[in-house]
């Protein structure tokens, strides 16, 4: 990437902040799979530990009556995999290429990286804010809460259940003394640009079956259903 990129300038205005030093910048967006040297893999570890402070403390301070159960899983709802490419996404944060990279682009295969490099980003804007004098807690705080805010205001108890309903088919299934959910992919069609997955779960005597985009979609749903079968139980 050149010095005055306008891709970069571009992700700079979208994401709030202006790198002084955007070698922190590039780096990343510089994937392993790119074959270059350095890439995001240690901002990427820096990121993660950033974020899941920055989010902890803002649940911590607008959830002042709830458990550390219900903080945990509100934070794992929001800093996962899923949630990061979203924010990746919405900044249209495009990775760099290499010597390595491949044309493939599916959905699926880009979600990952995406996501690592969100975690890259936040890393990045840290160091780069404490090279240049400033307050890098304070600056991605700033950031964090610009995404997350409303988000954990707008949150009630419960609401990962839908989000992360394999997690909670599994201790669902616990509580009531049921057998552990079973997944089983069942078929696999569509191009490989764009492919289906149909998964079936069991616990115990009760089953459903989904169809989405990705095994791990297809996985949700799957189990959602059987959230929905063991509500209707309960009444």
């Amino acid at each position: 990437m050149k010095q005055n990129d306008p891709e970069l300038t571009r992700l700079e205005a979208s994401l709030g902040y202006r790198f002084q030093d955007r070698a922190w910048l590039r780096t990343a967006l510089t994937p392993p799979s790119t074959g270059l040297n350095p890439n995001n893999q240690r901002l990427e570890y820096l990121g993660d530990a950033i974020l899941q402070l920055c989010v902890s403390d803002l649940i911590f301070h607008e959830k002042p009556d709830w458990d550390e159960g219900a903080m945990s899983k509100l934070r794992g709802m929001l800093v996962c995999t899923e949630t990061l490419c979203e924010w990746a996404l919405s900044l249209d944060l495009n990775l760099g290429t290499g010597p390595r990279s491949t044309k493939k682009d599916a959905t699926a295969a880009v979600r990952k990286p995406k996501a690592d490099a969100m975690e890259a980003l936040i890393a990045a804007v840290f160091l780069d804010t404490r090279s240049a004098g400033g307050d890098p807690l304070a600056t991605v705080s700033g950031l964090v809460a610009a995404k997350f805010l409303a988000a954990i205001r707008q949150a009630q108890i419960g609401v990962w259940e839908q989000r992360d309903s394999k997690t909670t088919l599994q201790e669902r299934a616990a509580t009531l003394a049921l057998p552990a959910p079973f997944y089983e992919q069942i078929e696999r069609g569509g191009p490989d640009h764009a492919p289906v997955f149909t998964v079936r779960v069991r616990v115990g005597t009760l089953a459903a079956v989904a169809t989405a985009g990705t095994l791990k979609r297809a996985q949700m749903d799957a189990a959602r259903e059987i959230l929905k079968h063991l509500d209707r139980l309960k009444r």
